[in-house]
């Protein structure tokens, strides 16, 4: 019971964290970012699931995302902010004992959520401050995803993307890492060190229990949009950035690509929309 009232207290804190986030305003202007020149933004997650019927009728029904394909064996889904890629595979783990603990989203209607979200069984962690009017709650969702969700009455949709909150022994290095490569503007509040990008607020919380990456996990990897992703590719290599799968063109699905991990495990896909075309001296496409 004592460890349950710690953890149920630690989440409380951070929610409270995140929902000031929202409306902080920095007493003075963030870093400049020598790589990114304000160019990257929030794209999707992509997560591996047993059972992607399971997670269409949680994102479509409870969630209120729109469902799409992106292939025969990969679903699309749809919310203001982020897309959600979903492959059927068999991930290792859920989001808990991952460097990234947990995704957040903000709600309209906080209570009809966690109804429907008991009704499919899903454990539920924490609600705050009650049940009848709770603006916070923790819950696990399919696959194991930890979700946290953020009451705003005022939303035009049902729910929204809001945030990607990483569990770390090294916060400050993080931070730092997303503020030199990705140009996020950082903010803090008390223990947790905060990094904002268009679309999507990165939370680094600190953690003295060991996590790992993100690599075939229920969430596998996180998703960043950025314009003229060839050359930032190139500056994040001069940087002492490695790339696990260089950068090359889809053509045929109207973007490139390119795939890194964070140094703590946090696998990043990097993609340009309707990414300009190669000129006639240009490489062929590398495969992944």
């Amino acid at each position: 019971m004592q460890r349950e009232e710690k953890m149920k207290t630690f989440y409380i804190a951070i929610g409270v964290l995140a929902l000031l986030s929202q409306g902080f305003a920095q007493s003075s202007a963030p870093a400049a970012a020598p790589t990114a020149d304000g160019r990257v933004s929030n794209s999707h997650i992509h997560l591996f699931t047993k059972d992607p019927q399971v997670q269409r009728h949680f994102w479509v029904d409870i969630m209120g995302a729109t469902a799409g394909k992106m292939g025969p064996d990969r679903d699309m889904y749809t919310l203001p902010k982020v897309l959600v890629i979903v492959d059927k595979g068999n991930p290792t783990a859920g989001t808990e004992g991952s460097i990234v603990n947990h995704v957040g989203f903000k709600v309209r209607d906080m209570k009809d959520i966690l109804d429907k979200v008991t009704a499919q069984h899903f454990t539920i962690q924490v609600v705050n401050p009650n049940k009848e009017a709770p603006t916070q709650a923790f819950f696990l969702g399919p696959d194991d995803i930890r979700i946290e969700l953020l009451a705003d009455k005022n939303l035009a949709t049902v729910s929204e993307n809001h945030q990607v909150h990483f569990f770390s022994p090294q916060i400050d290095a993080m931070q730092k890492w997303y503020v030199a490569n990705f140009g996020a503007s950082p903010q803090a509040f008390g223990k947790v060190k905060v990094a904002t990008l268009p679309g999507v607020t990165l939370l680094f919380s600190p953690t003295e229990t060991p996590v790992t990456g993100t690599k075939g996990r229920a969430l596998d990897h996180i998703g960043l949009e950025v314009k003229d992703l060839e050359a930032f590719t190139k500056t994040l290599e001069a940087n002492g950035v490695k790339l696990d799968a260089p950068y090359r063109r889809v053509p045929q699905m109207g973007f490139a690509v390119a795939f890194l991990t964070d140094p703590w495990g946090t696998r990043i896909e990097l993609t340009e929309r309707s990414a300009p075309s190669p000129s006639a001296q240009n490489r062929q496409p590398a495969q992944q």
